[in-house]
């Protein structure tokens, strides 16, 4: 069974990251949600408290398929300055595992020349970090290992896509249909 870790810092946008934990545990899909401090306890962006299952030190990532990152300006910012959490970035990426980013926090991907010559989509103001992207307008993209997508409005999408990379395609689409999205 595929494991798929969702980071949470310190502002990040609740919906984003939650749907994700949501619609891929109902397709069946191991999630982890890591805080990224070795305090489990993350506020989100709108001060909405969660308790992740584990912390960052504590997370075997061999066991990782792949990571995800919510967006939310603060929380983005803080996922970016973990240090631990960008050389896995990194790690991921190079192994061709999987990596997602949502809203603000696609430019992280930017940011770390991941992005270049791929097709990937971010919050409006955010396309400008998207460096060497073919930017898009659509509510998500996947370039090989790498998803994007542009904010909390297309989260069940971004949420399906990355779950369609885990379990068949019929499993995804009873659990759409199961939610009323399609």
């Amino acid at each position: 069974m595929a494991t798929i870790a969702v980071m949470l810092a310190e502002g990040f946008e609740e919906i984003e990251g939650l749907t994700v934990v949501d619609i891929c545990r109902r397709c069946g899909i191991e999630v982890v949600t890591v805080s990224i401090t070795d305090d489990r306890n993350v506020m989100g962006s709108h001060k909405i408290p969660v308790i992740a299952d584990e912390v960052f030190a504590n997370v075997d990532f061999d066991k990782v398929d792949m990571i995800v990152l919510p967006g939310g300006l603060r929380g983005t910012q803080n996922l970016e300055a973990c240090e631990p959490l960008m050389k896995k970035i990194d790690e991921f990426y190079k192994s061709d595992k999987y990596i997602a980013a949502i809203c603000a926090a696609p430019s992280i991907f930017g940011h770390r020349d991941i992005l270049n010559g791929r097709v990937a989509c971010s919050y409006p103001s955010f396309e400008g970090h998207l460096a060497g992207a073919v930017v898009s307008r659509n509510p998500v993209e996947k370039s090989d290992n790498v998803i994007t997508g542009r904010g909390m409005g297309v989260s069940i999408e971004f949420a399906l896509k990355i779950a369609e990379q885990f379990v068949d395609a019929e499993k995804v689409e009873d659990v759409a249909v199961g939610i009323i999205y399609r």
